[in-house]
């Protein structure tokens, strides 16, 4: 349905206009020219390319098409009576896809085609474009016909060798690190098809420092759990009771998993975060009703008894603490916005978080409980009693002498917490001046903090534009920018630099340009200055 005289195919992309690229690919050669990259970058790599799950579209740029390039001479043009109109229609005639004749019989018809497509500048070259006295005018004898671009006012730049670049862009929503992944698998394949005169290298992989952000987070997770579960054996001592809210915590957050897979979020860095704050509230509920559980056991309780009473006691205590948790980001799950669309995911996988942990702590806690502790002996009269007692000490006599360091250090610790509480009620008007200077405090540091939409990050991928005088020639540009690539190369932070210009607009260029890891270089604010 569509009109039979479009330059080009229809093009269709699935992607965010504001997203940056998640990957860039250079190709250069020391053999083929820049069209010639182009050709196998535009008909054969982007083309796959764009096929890979998660790719929405892949912009080839520093060159164009090969094409035959006729630059005519035009007082030889003018001396023998030509027009560019009559030169221009001897060229279009003379190359025209279309049948050569037809054979027929009684039932049925052919057309008779051939491939006389012209695609050298020496097969142009002998087309006649119009008569002299009689005699041909061939277009060399008017013309210069040479091999170029179907727009030669194109430049592309990698560490300032020539290049084609296939810069690479997400579907909205998908995984860039599967994504980028899929890209890799079928380099290999593609680089394959190509002319093995031409290199193709990664210059730019948006994956590494969302690894390295991940594994972070990752890290950041794990160190949590661990001082968390430090924190519950040193004041429990017991290493049945510590076990009981260390298992407590990976399992809040696995049901957490379980609930964003369902949700259709993925492990990122927001959703990480929330895993990280929540790590200190999942293990909450389950210290509050093991520690009421084990204040049973220690005054003689059995451990089913014990489970049961001390999960009853502070089971609407647990949900009110829940409940007031998640009330506080209710506001940030409601916000409008475009912080509120990205704090969503946050918001909701925190929430899921707490509520696992509240179902966690009211089941799967009592029930540990209830099988791992151990009831403790309570002393009975008679001789035999006495006896056992003193069996008893002797044995636990070396765990006694162990544990009296420690407990040493904590009664220090409470006695001297003992001490500051005692001060402080002796002293209520200067605790509420001090409540006071606090909150005035708070709001003079709120009021002079610098504040921004969202702190720098540094994802080791700058992007630079270059603006000219609107009147500058593309020659011109092209000389300054390879000038400009040579100068942001010399910076010890930048490991490569992608550059290109033209395409209808001379007077610009952009850049990319991919920092080196972050321990072999400084912060990206200092390369930037």
């Amino acid at each position: 349905l569509l009109p039979t005289g479009l330059t080009g195919n229809p093009t269709y992309r699935k992607v965010n206009p504001a997203d940056a690229p998640i990957m860039i690919l250079a190709l250069t050669s020391k053999s083929l020219t820049r069209g010639q990259m182009y050709d196998a970058a535009s008909t054969i790599l982007a083309q796959k390319i764009s096929q890979v799950a998660g790719i929405g579209s892949v912009t080839v740029g520093g060159s164009a098409l090969p094409a035959v390039r006729v630059e005519l001479d035009l007082p030889r043009i003018n001396g023998m009576g030509l027009g560019l109109e009559q030169i221009r229609q001897a060229i279009a005639s003379a190359n025209v896809d279309t049948p050569k004749g037809a054979v027929d019989s009684a039932d049925r018809r052919w057309q008779v085609g051939a491939n006389d497509q012209m695609t050298t500048p020496a097969q142009y070259q002998r087309i006649v474009v119009g008569y002299r006295h009689g005699a041909p005018i061939r277009l060399d004898e008017v013309a210069q016909v040479r091999e170029g671009l179907q727009n030669d006012q194109h430049m592309g730049l990698a560490n300032g060798e020539p290049a084609v670049l296939l810069i690479i862009f997400r579907q909205p929503g998908a995984n860039i690190i599967s994504a980028v992944e899929g890209v890799k698998a079928a380099l290999p394949q593609l680089e394959a098809s190509i002319p093995a005169g031409i290199d193709v290298r990664i210059m730019s992989d948006r994956t590494s420092t969302i690894r390295a952000s991940l594994q972070e987070v990752e890290d950041t997770l794990l160190l949590a759990v661990m001082l968390v579960i430090g924190v519950v054996w040193l004041f429990l001592r017991d290493w049945r009771a510590t076990l009981i809210p260390a298992l407590a915590v990976p399992l809040s957050l696995v049901g957490t998993f379980a609930a964003m897979w369902l949700l259709g979020y993925s492990l990122d860095n927001l959703s990480l975060m929330a895993l990280i704050v929540a790590t200190g509230f999942v293990v909450d509920d389950a210290i509050v009703v093991l520690e009421n559980i084990m204040r049973h056991v220690e005054a003689g309780m059995r451990p089913l008894d014990a489970a049961l009473r001390g999960a009853r006691e502070v089971g609407f205590t647990v949900l009110s603490m829940s409940l007031s948790l998640v009330a506080v980001f209710l506001p940030v799950l409601f916000m409008g916005g475009i912080v509120g669309r990205l704090f969503h995911e946050f918001a909701v996988t925190l929430s899921v978080a707490i509520g696992m942990s509240l179902l966690v702590s009211l089941t799967v806690t009592p029930m540990l409980a209830s099988r791992w502790l151990r009831a403790k002996p309570l002393p009975t009269g008679g001789e035999g009693a006495t006896s056992s007692g003193l069996q008893a000490g002797e044995a636990g006599r070396g765990s006694v002498a162990r544990a009296s360091r420690l407990e040493r250090v904590w009664n220090a610790i409470h006695d001297g917490y003992a001490r500051s509480l005692r001060g402080a009620l002796a002293h209520p008007t200067l605790m509420l001046l001090l409540f006071f200077a606090t909150i005035g405090l708070s709001v003079y540091l709120y009021a002079i903090v610098p504040k921004g939409f969202f702190p720098t990050q540094d994802t080791g991928l700058l992007v630079g534009s270059v603006q000219a005088d609107q009147s500058i020639s593309f020659q011109d540009m092209s000389k300054k920018l390879e000038r400009i690539v040579a100068i942001v190369r010399r910076n010890e932070g930048v490991q490569n630099v992608l550059a290109f210009t033209g395409g209808g607009t001379a007077n610009s260029g952009f850049m990319f340009m991919q920092l080196k890891p972050l321990d072999q270089r400084r912060g990206v604010q200092t390369i930037i200055a």
